[in-house]
């Protein structure tokens, strides 16, 4: 396994949604107000994680369906607890290669996952291929490069001062396509049309440092995968910078933001 994704661990849905999950439920309906789209469509989400995108669209949208594919199946025995409706089904399935029938879809959406196929483009043409003509495809990432994820960034930021070595392992690395013209280029590659984006911001604010911490411990994601394959002495060392360095608010919270890139095109 490459060095830059040995600490990936997308199995432990319950860990992941700690680290992740809180922010993605914030984020999925503001990605919604923005591509706007009418009622009683056919909707298939490529990467649902724990599902929160698949919570937002059906609270939001009224959509006549929904299928929400992961390849993971510790993700999708997470969403499924999570998600409790009749017109959704939680698949298992590749971005790269979609067990859908060709033009059978309104809607084509992926929320904070592009970043993690190993052939982007190639799962943006799936996408494509499974969509109507005029259907809407939209996507949306982290802002890795631009430090969009206050939180990492802070936790990276310590880490590699005492370990210069972890520098290969932190997200604006891994994923310099995450910004608005890398997406923009994705979607005009896809033979996408009508191509839009925006960036979607919102605050992170952990209500103390034991909130901010207690996810890192939980080793699943790339950083606190990283967090947990450190001998104990040097977590606490990692433990205590961050823990020194992090801004504080009013009773002790720690005020952070989140960015993300979104881009939505229909197809031709």
């Amino acid at each position: 396994m490459a060095e830059a994704t040995r600490h990936d661990a997308w199995q432990a849905g319950d860990s992941y949604d700690l680290y992740m999950g809180r922010w993605s439920r914030q984020i999925a309906p503001l990605f919604l107000d923005w591509i706007d789209p009418a009622e009683g469509l056919d909707w298939l989400e490529v990467g649902c994680g724990t599902g929160a995108l698949s919570a937002a669209i059906l609270a939001r949208c009224n959509p006549g369906s929904l299928v929400s594919i992961d390849p993971s199946e510790g993700f999708l025995a997470k969403a499924r607890a999570n998600v409790r409706d009749e017109r959704v089904e939680f698949l298992a399935g590749d971005a790269q290669a979609l067990s859908v029938e060709p033009s059978s879809k309104d809607m084509v959406v992926s929320a904070l996952v592009l970043n993690f196929i190993p052939d982007k483009e190639k799962a943006l043409a799936e996408m494509r291929r499974v969509a109507r003509r005029g259907a809407t495809i939209g996507f949306y990432v982290w802002d890795y490069p631009g430090g969009g994820v206050e939180f990492m960034r802070a936790f990276w930021t310590a880490a590699t001062a005492l370990d210069p070595g972890a520098v290969d392992l932190t997200e604006d690395r891994r994923f310099p396509f995450c910004t608005q013209d890398g997406l923009t280029d994705l979607a005009e590659k896809a033979d996408l049309v009508s191509i839009d984006s925006t960036r979607i911001e919102m605050p992170a604010v952990f209500k103390d440092f034991d909130d901010y911490w207690y996810p890192f411990t939980l080793g699943a994601g790339p950083a606190p995968g990283y967090c947990m394959s450190l001998e104990p002495a040097a977590r606490q060392r990692l433990m205590e910078r961050l823990r020194d360095s992090l801004p504080r608010g009013e009773g002790g919270s720690i005020p952070l933001k989140t960015r993300a890139w979104a881009v939505k095109a229909k197809v031709r």
